[in-house]
């Protein structure tokens, strides 16, 4: 059986999977082998309709190949919504890491783009989410979510706990295989965290997207665009509280209407009613210019308010009440309630 016939197969891969799951999921020696698994259920009710959903099932795996050579491996499988009974799998990371010295390290593969805490420190383990779903600067992908190429990078430097990302890789509009075209994408991020459970955190962001490339949301680039991106983030985790801003302003430029703009940020607050109780809410915005060619341009503003319940270390339970505003959908109202869980 060849590779094509084999991606072709999903069910097939799904079964070989749960093997996996199986056979790994505490450890395996010498290599000290770990894998782990994430997954998520969702109700909600809109427009006079309650519906039944599922979410993401995140298969990850973890290995120490050596004292310096480590892998992560990150594959989610996820059921079409257009579809009654068909499913999607991706890898969304499968990298490779050595330790040079310190917390120093080079990481080849395909990784979340180092440009925003959420992006660092939230994948696609549902559980670990601050609230039910990615805030509207990661959905509407603003910024690349992925990135496949080097990464040279470090962390809890010195007094300021100093961290920072340098990374060389596949532009947009490649594939995980091979980049499209000869535009290598750029990206610097810097941070510190000055005392504990506080970060700031900032990055910039470089790329040209060929004329024919194609997206992932199946749209295809009618002209080169140059793109520069600016990131900044504040957050701070602590016992009682909770706070995370994070903004990206983009500049996109195309010889037919010049340099145009677009800012999508939000923020989140949370306070810890009881140990195991919190309530939050957050603020979301996303706005482009006319013109703009790159993203679809669709402005939004939301907000939310929700509360978290942990049940335990495995498994977390949301609620939120949700209002967002369309430029292209209009107004819509929901409530979503989520059980968020890992194995």
């Amino acid at each position: 059986m060849d590779f094509s016939t084999v991606m072709k197969n999903k069910k097939w891969l799904v079964y070989f999977s749960m093997l996996l799951c199986c056979l790994f999921k505490y450890s395996i020696s010498p290599g000290q082998t770990y894998f782990k698994g994430f997954g998520d259920v969702t109700t909600g009710f809109e427009n006079n309709k309650v519906s039944f959903g599922l979410g993401e099932q995140d298969l990850f795996i973890t290995s120490e190949i050596s004292n310096r050579l480590s892998f992560l491996g990150e594959t989610v499988f996820k059921l079409d919504s257009l579809s009654h009974s068909g499913f999607d799998v991706s890898i969304e990371r499968f990298l490779v890491k050595y330790g040079i010295i310190g917390n120093n390290s080079v990481v080849i593969g395909k990784l979340h783009s180092p440009l925003n805490y959420w992006n660092d420190n939230y994948h696609h383990g549902r559980i670990f989410f601050p609230t039910i779903y990615r805030p509207l600067l990661f959905e509407s992908e603003i910024i690349p979510l992925h990135t496949t190429g080097i990464n040279l990078q470090g962390h809890d430097l010195g007094n300021l706990k100093f961290g920072y990302d340098l990374m060389i890789g596949n532009g947009l509009g490649s594939s995980d295989v091979k980049d499209n075209d000869r535009y290598k994408s750029f990206t610097a991020a810097l941070h510190i965290k000055p005392f504990q459970k506080f970060r700031i955190g900032a990055s910039y962001y470089k790329d040209v997207i060929s004329k024919g490339a194609k997206m992932h949301e199946g749209r295809i680039i009618t002209q080169q665009v140059k793109q520069r991106l600016y990131s900044g983030s504040v957050s701070y985790f602590g016992n009682k509280f909770e706070f995370l801003a994070e903004g990206s302003w983009a500049n996109n430029t195309t010889d037919s209407t010049g340099k145009k703009k677009s800012l999508a940020y939000y923020f989140y607050a949370g306070f810890r009613i009881t140990e195991k109780l919190t309530a939050y809410t957050r603020v979301d915005a996303v706005h482009s210019e006319e013109g703009e060619l790159f993203y679809e341009k669709n402005n939004t503003s939301s907000f939310l308010a929700g509360i978290r319940f942990k049940l335990n270390y495995l498994a977390v339970l949301k609620m939120e009440y949700q209002h967002e505003d369309r430029e292209m959908e209009g107004v819509r109202n929901s409530i979503t309630a989520q059980v968020a869980v890992r194995f």
